[in-house]
């Protein structure tokens, strides 16, 4: 079974109600977590059914937190019920892409300013060991390495919101949209992407170790827009919902 812990060390102060989470409950987190990333990083692609009685299985649980968990990823937009079909893995059209960027857009504008929590040294370090990483995949193609970089850099900046609500939509916005981008990846520039991302990360490190939280996620805003822009470019306005499509279960592409 993959490895469930995750890039950055948990907030006790992320945790609802700011009590320490229970062993099941820090156990319901990692599995929903692991299922997630799962598909963001297209291992679980688009039309993928998600079996309760399997995952329980893997994870060695009943199905019971299975289905919580399932239940869960439906809220966030990840999955569908479908009845006497089973729980299927769901896909992303460009237009609510769109729409969705806006919203992150918007809320990285406040990030900033709503209780946020100071940035230090072994944030920063992580944050460098991230940058050499994707350093490291820049002359050869590596989509889900370069999409676990996305996520590690997801928990940081989300590390440093102390607001819960914002917090969570942030993520929730977040996980909706990545593997979007990483569908397309392979029909864009690989070394201007990855270049474009280190470039991000370098700015946030920047801000962090000059503790400017709102510098902070003003970077995160204008580097989703000019990464929307770039997908533009390389597709045209035209043609993105195209490219999309391309990847959709039923044509049996991904």
């Amino acid at each position: 079974m993959t490895d469930l812990n995750p890039a950055a060390p948990p907030d006790p102060r992320r945790h609802r109600g700011g009590n320490p989470p229970t062993g099941s409950r820090q156990r319901f987190e990692a599995i929903h977590a692991e299922i997630r990333d799962r598909i963001c990083l297209l291992r679980y692609p688009p039309g993928h059914t998600l079996g309760e009685h399997d995952l329980a299985r893997e994870f060695g649980t009943s199905r019971t937190p299975i289905r919580r968990v399932l239940q869960r990823l439906e809220h966030e937009g990840l999955v569908e019920s479908r009845h006497g079909v089973g729980t299927i893995v769901t896909l992303i059209e460009f237009d609510e892409l769109e729409e969705i960027d806006a919203l992150r857009m918007k809320l990285a504008e406040i990030g900033g300013e709503l209780s946020p929590l100071a940035r230090g040294p072994d944030d920063v370090a992580r944050m460098k060991t991230l940058l050499e990483r994707c350093g490291g995949i820049r002359s050869r193609v590596d989509l889900e390495e370069l999409g676990r970089l996305h996520i590690a850099v997801q928990q940081e900046l989300s590390g440093s919101i102390g607001n819960r609500p914002l917090r969570e939509i942030g993520d929730r916005l977040f996980f909706q949209t990545a593997r979007m981008w990483l569908q397309l990846l392979p029909r864009m520039d690989w070394t201007a992407e990855v270049d474009a991302f280190a470039g991000e990360i370098a700015d946030l490190i920047q801000a962090m170790e000059l503790n400017d939280l709102a510098s902070l996620h003003h970077i995160r805003r204008n580097h989703i827009s000019m990464s929307r822009r770039r997908m533009k470019g390389y597709f045209g306005q035209e043609t993105l919902a195209g490219a999309a499509s391309l990847h959709r279960p039923d044509n049996g592409a991904i």
